[in-house]
């Protein structure tokens, strides 16, 4: 890699965007322009997290994250980053696109919060049911 050169992927989970770019480095994880440990308060569990795709090829410690993570909270916005991450890593190199895919790092979970439907309470919560 040159030493200006990067790659760029975007990740996204419920309703957290976040770009990211990969360069070569010693591990420093930048969000939004803070050190992870601190955007996150230092959370061992979701910290560990952004670490998955590098754990899984061995590549722990040799490159640089910078992301920018908009919307959502903590944990779906890590979980962006992490897809984003891992699709970066595969613009680096085509041949890590089989390991991060069996290791399940490559697709997006689907999954979304349901909207509120009118005359309900929430998305399926309906009113309590009185004979009289």
């Amino acid at each position: 890699m040159a030493k200006d050169s990067y790659f760029y992927a975007l990740g996204r989970r419920k309703s957290s965007t976040a770009r990211v770019r990969l360069t070569s480095g010693k591990g420093a994880v930048l969000v939004n322009d803070k050190p992870a440990e601190e955007y996150f308060a230092g959370s061992k569990y979701l910290l560990a997290k952004l670490q998955e795709p590098f754990v899984v090829l061995d590549n722990v410690n040799k490159f640089d994250i910078s992301a920018r993570v908009s919307g959502g909270g903590h944990e779906g916005q890590i979980e962006a980053i992490r897809l984003g991450t891992a699709k970066a890593l595969v613009e680096l190199n085509k041949d890590f696109k089989s390991t991060l895919k069996r290791a399940n790092l490559l697709s997006r979970d689907p999954r979304e919060k349901e909207r509120k439907k009118f005359g309900l309470k929430g998305a399926r919560k309906q009113r309590q049911f009185t004979k009289r």
